[in-house]
């Protein structure tokens, strides 16, 4: 449909979670994306990175980048889903690009 675009998303993983749980949140997070017909083009793992300040009693966080293509409804899902999961300590979407 025409509202499929290109988007940056950054989301914030809690960093105490271990590697598994760690992916495991990354993969619902993707999938979110995909089970609404989009793609997730690139992901960009930063890795742990300390905050500038403090964050909901957290001082770091497992930062994570992706590169989707996808419509208005699953950017949206994203951000609600992404809103309540208590292992996300902060999402946002960077960059929105339409299609040409």
């Amino acid at each position: 449909s025409s509202d499929v675009c290109s988007s940056d998303l950054m989301y914030i993983v809690n960093a105490s979670l271990d590697e598994a749980a760690s992916q495991k949140v990354m993969d619902s997070l993707h999938k979110i994306i995909t089970d609404h017909e989009g793609t997730i083009d690139n992901v960009d793992d930063w890795g742990v990175k300390e905050f500038a300040y403090e964050i909901k009693h957290m001082n770091k966080g497992h930062y994570v980048v992706i590169n989707v293509t996808a419509n208005n409804e699953g950017i949206h899902e994203f951000e609600r889903l992404a809103r309540i999961n208590p292992n996300v300590v902060r999402y946002m979407v960077v960059k929105t690009e339409a299609e040409k």
